[in-house]
């Protein structure tokens, strides 16, 4: 009976999880284009609104919303993923002056939200010439990407050091021991890295819509364009567009994660050292 309740209310909590999910996808599917609350399942079906999705007007400009993110998340996630390891590296592995001193700012600097230095980065930005451009997304979403480098040392640390002191007794260097020795070992979270640093600017809604300001519908990202489908004013007309970009836009993560599940299991079951 304990184990009957446990699994009822694992199902609850699914179901009050995945039911919006699935009338989102529903609604993409249905014939009426604005919001229908009055049944879950549409009364008949058609791809129309992913043919219209795709089409350009006034009011809806998703293939270029999605190219946009797609250029800020892939750019983000190469130097992200970069930024995260190396600094992960150096301070699991690396002992140097002020080093505690580092790791405890980059702790402090966790506890206050992103959120309170928006304005202050806003500023910058807009006296560098970067607002409404895409560069001065990557350089929000990337420059403070290092500081998220706790979860990446906590499993380098888990990295026998004995395999880095082989490493240098055969002469190599630092770069050639956290590449092709330190790396090849921790699969598992450069695959968690990867897919956190690509997800975080694919879905950010806050920093995208303080730095695109201009409402020119070629400088807004998927975020911002889909939220604009949604108001007052399109919101009867472009709904179920809206949820066919939802549909849509989560194809990529599902692609990636896909991919990068097979090195995440690897990572896992491959030891360093065969007994």
């Amino acid at each position: 009976m304990r184990t009957f309740l446990r699994h009822a209310l694992l199902a609850l909590l699914a179901s009050v999880w995945l039911l919006p999910i699935l009338w989102l996808v529903l609604t993409s599917f249905g014939v009426d284009e604005g919001p229908n609350i009055t049944r879950f399942f549409p009364e008949e079906y058609t791809l129309s609104h992913y043919a219209e999705l795709l089409r350009p007007d006034s009011i809806s400009s998703f293939p270029t919303w999605f190219v946009n993110t797609l250029i800020v998340a892939v750019f983000t996630c190469v130097i992200s993923t970069a930024f995260v390891l190396m600094t992960a590296y150096a301070m699991s592995f690396l002992r140097f002056r002020f080093r505690r001193g580092l790791m405890n700012m980059a702790v402090i600097l966790n506890l206050f939200p992103g959120f309170l230095g928006m304005i202050a980065v806003y500023f910058i930005l807009r006296e560098a010439g970067l607002t409404n451009s895409l560069t001065g997304l990557i350089i929000v979403y990337s420059a403070g990407a290092s500081v998220d480098y706790l979860i990446a040392k906590g499993f380098f640390d888990t990295v026998s050091p004995s395999l880095r002191e082989a490493a240098w007794v055969e002469g190599a260097n630092e770069w050639v021991v956290f590449t092709r020795i330190i790396l090849p070992l921790s699969k598992p979270i450069v695959v968690y890295t990867v897919i956190s640093s690509f997800l975080y600017p694919w879905m950010d809604f806050v920093y995208a819509s303080l730095i695109m300001s201009s409402g020119v519908a070629s400088d807004k990202t998927v975020a911002l364009g889909l939220f604009s489908l949604v108001d007052k004013v399109n919101r009867n007309r472009y709904f179920a567009r809206f949820c066919a970009g939802g549909v849509v836009v989560s194809v990529p993560i599902s692609v990636l994660f896909i991919i990068m599940q097979r090195f995440y299991v690897e990572g896992i079951t491959t030891g360093a050292v065969k007994g």
